[in-house]
């Protein structure tokens, strides 16, 4: 099994060589997943990314981070950042850039610059905060400390800290327990 997860990933020398503009220690990129522009992005230590995942665009990784299989982070220009201790479920959808779907212009990468208006704004994910499976999350987004998002939740406005949040409205359904933050992390911060 041990020898099977050494192959399944790339190694520390292949990821140097891939071209990230800062790769840290103890970073797991499955070999299926897809990376476009790596120059880009930036990955802190204790970072997983796991098989069928896309990451393109403008993106950063803190640490102690899971991109769980079949995610698409589409960072563009304006970027994704991941902060500290954050996770993403599998078959979720982070778009730090989009067409402009209004009918004012034509979408899609196929169709010349100046018929289009791509919307790129930063999305961020606080420290301590989890998204569910199917989750999407649009530009512009703010997903505060500490939350968490349901399963097949969209997100089209940031969050407030320490909430459960659900549905298609991104509704704040409780609060979430803070009890993590009374764990001695001390070994995890000093690497």
């Amino acid at each position: 099994m041990e020898r099977e997860m050494a192959t399944s990933f790339y190694s520390e020398e292949e990821l140097q060589q891939m071209g990230f503009a800062h790769v840290g220690h103890d970073v797991m990129i499955s070999r299926k997943a897809s990376i476009y522009g790596a120059s880009n992005i930036w990955i802190g230590n204790h970072v997983r990314v796991d098989d069928f995942c896309v990451l393109s665009g403008k993106i950063t990784f803190g640490n102690y981070i899971h991109v769980a299989v079949t995610t698409t982070l589409f960072g563009g220009t304006a970027g994704i950042t991941f902060e500290d201790y954050t996770g993403i479920s599998s078959h979720c959808a982070v778009y730090a850039a989009s067409d402009d779907y209004s009918g004012d212009f034509m979408t899609n990468p196929t169709v010349p610059e100046k018929f289009t208006n791509v919307i790129e704004e930063p999305v961020v994910i606080k420290k301590y905060s989890n998204i569910g499976a199917g989750c999407i999350i649009l530009p512009g987004v703010t997903i505060a400390e500490g939350c968490a998002l349901c399963a097949m939740t969209l997100a089209t406005k940031d969050t407030k800290p320490w909430g459960i949040y659900l549905g298609y409205q991104c509704i704040r359904i409780k609060e979430r327990s803070q009890k993590m933050l009374e764990l001695d992390i001390s070994e995890l911060e000093a690497d």
